[in-house]
């Protein structure tokens, strides 16, 4: 008898196994297919993750009762150095070369002010002790960019590079500064010490080890990284990616259990490792890909099972009153002032400051509270759980819209560019690049090409085909070529369409070559301001002005005329200028008070059309 019930006792517990890779495989796929919907209906994917968990909970349709917020906190953090060590393997030096100093500042000094500020408004409304009040700041402080690009990307949206870079350096750097404020105030509150405490050199010496210990790591690890991957020649092509993601996780767990922020150090690695070049990392970044997309799932499904909607009712109105505090005060100002030495127009700073979604990390920040014993850790994870709903309803939904109505995109009729790496005896790396002509590119409107730019291979009407043999290229071919990487922004000029060999932005009036004179461009159009060497050229007077790193869309304002990069070679030197002629900043207050009145046209228009009023398709604005 006892020998049957320890039998049935197994074979219960292998049941529950198999129940729950069941349900948790089945919920990953489900959240798999969805962005299907998203792509179809532009909704934020994250946000329809988080409803999945939301509907399989304990007051959803499945009500799997699930409470453990370790585990939450757990999966979330492992999940999050995952996507960190990605976003930094996947943004270029140039990103940096771009806005280092812009996104640095709203990665730090942004983050800081955010929950400054969101703390002092939760304060003075709602009463709650100051310690309490900015701790609720920090946990909503970082933002969360995985969506906006996701959004961009569906939408066929590129932003200029300045802004584009910005918001998403931002978005790996900010997460670390949040999670050490975070951690320092939970800790502060559990010890029962008071604000006092964290004024003076007790607190810089913590942030220091934090910062200094995660670059450190992240630095180390991150050359160690691409080392190893580059001297294991032997090792199974197969193993590089596994190999390489879990040596950032031992930089991530090794630097967290030295004092320093692992979220920091797998930031920085992947930065390191990526720029450094690693072998087969197109196998790397393909596997990196899918676990970033199962990273984002699995955090978003497990915050959402350990939210319960029916505890919600007390906090509701305070949450909605302080994500729109958030999302329409705090993050506007405190970007505004981050960016404004850099010299950001009044659109981008618009932009930047709508572009602030929260996400999966501010919900895994609001587990701490609870872990710690606070006596209302539960309404911190309730409250910043709504907050996080309402700015991926609000914020994720209009950003298309926004960057179109605040004019910082590059138009996106590109050439797709599918690349291929190969692998060479001897350490050589070559890619091998694949276009498909677009219609108005150089080479399919007969410009002449280098001759190290010629094709290898041909593919027409399904047929395979030498240079030698096929004649004149044309549109809608697909070629194939070898380059070395420093080779393919070239070939995106030869063999891209017209938007991307004048990567510049959508208000450029005139084009000019970057070899005329200063004093025929004065003489010519009268413009004043420039530099008194009449024999410099308006492409050095540019290259001058950016420090020797100008980029495409970088500009420079004249009291009648903005100068905008628009080309730059394979060198790094600019042949093409833009000029933008009356282009003035009209300042935030006539930017936002022109949002509104075309947001208000536009629900007054689709009001008419539902009540029958007005035609479809008729506009009336």
């Amino acid at each position: 008898m006892c020998g049957r019930t320890v039998q049935r006792g197994r074979t219960t517990l292998i049941e529950s196994f198999n129940i729950a890779i069941l349900i948790g495989a089945a919920l990953i796929c489900l959240a798999a297919l969805t962005s299907l919907v998203s792509q179809r209906f532009g909704a934020p994917l994250l946000l329809i993750f988080l409803a999945i968990g939301l509907l399989a909970g304990e007051d959803g349709i499945l009500g799997i009762e699930f409470d453990s917020g370790a585990t939450a906190y757990f999966i979330g953090s492992l999940a999050l150095a995952i996507i960190l060590f990605d976003s930094g393997f996947e943004t270029p030096l140039r990103s940096y070369r771009t806005a280092a100093g812009p996104a640095l500042s709203l990665a730090t000094v942004g983050v800081v002010l955010t929950a400054g500020l969101t703390g002092l408004i939760v304060h003075v409304l709602f009463g709650l002790p100051w310690l309490e009040a900015f701790l609720l700041g920090a946990i909503i402080a970082s933002t969360d960019a995985a969506a906006v690009f996701f959004l961009l990307k569906t939408s066929g949206i590129r932003l200029r590079e300045k802004v584009g870079a910005a918001l998403e350096i931002e978005s790996g750097a900010n997460d670390p500064m949040a999670v050490f404020l975070t951690i320092l105030l939970v800790e502060t509150i559990a010890a029962g010490a008071g604000a006092e405490s964290l004024f003076g050199f007790g607190l810089l010496g913590i942030l220091a080890q934090q910062m200094g210990l995660g670059l450190l790591f992240g630095v180390v690890g991150g050359f160690g990284i691409s080392w190893i991957l580059n001297k294991l020649v032997n090792l199974d092509p197969g193993l590089y990616p596994i190999t390489g993601l879990a040596a950032a996780l031992v930089v991530f767990s090794a630097c967290a259990l030295l004092g320093g922020s692992g979220f920091l150090a797998a930031y920085v690695a992947g930065t390191v490792a990526g720029n450094r070049g690693v072998r087969f990392a197109h196998r790397l970044r393909r596997f990196q890909v899918g676990m970033t997309w199962l990273a984002q799932i699995g955090m978003f499904l497990v915050l959402g099972l350990l939210a319960t909607p029916s505890e919600f009712g007390p906090i509701l109105l305070p949450a909605l009153v302080m994500a729109a505090l958030l999302i329409f005060v705090v993050r506007p100002l405190a970007v505004w002032l981050c960016l404004w030495p850099f010299g950001y127009r009044s659109r981008e700073r618009l932009f930047i400051g709508w572009v602030g979604l929260r996400g999966a990390v501010s919900i895994m920040l609001a587990v701490l509270p609870g872990l710690y014993g606070m006596t209302n850790g539960s309404a911190y994870f309730n409250i910043v759980f709504v907050m996080v709903l309402v700015s991926l309803l609000v914020q994720g939904w209009s950003i298309p819209a926004a960057a179109k109505a605040l004019d910082v995109t590059i138009p996106g009729d590109l050439t797709l560019v599918d690349r291929v790496e190969l692998e060479l005896r001897g350490g050589t790396e070559t890619e091998l690049v694949g276009y498909r002509i677009h219609p108005e590119s150089a080479i399919a409107t007969g410009e002449r090409i280098p001759r190290w730019a010629r094709p290898a291979m041909v593919l027409r009407d399904g047929h395979s085909y030498s240079i030698h043999t096929i004649g004149p290229l044309r549109a809608d071919d697909q070629v194939y070529l070898f380059a070395s990487p420093r080779q393919i922004r070239i070939l995106d000029q030869i063999y891209g369409g017209p938007s991307e060999r004048q990567d510049g932005v959508s208000d450029i009036q005139f084009f000019i070559r970057a070899s005329t004179r200063l004093a025929d461009l004065n003489q010519q159009y009268s413009i004043t301001g420039l530099d008194d060497d009449p024999e410099k050229t308006i492409g050095e007077h540019l290259d001058e002005a950016f420090d020797g790193s100008p980029v495409a869309g970088d500009r420079i304002s004249m009291p009648a005329v903005d100068l905008v990069v628009s080309s730059i070679n394979e060198a790094g030197k600019i042949t093409v200028v833009g000029l933008v002629f009356h282009e003035e900043d009209p300042g935030a207050r006539y930017l936002i008070t022109e949002l509104l009145r075309q947001a208000w046209i536009r629900t007054r228009i689709m009001g008419s059309k539902a009540r029958g009023l007005l035609p479809v398709g008729q506009n009336r604005s």
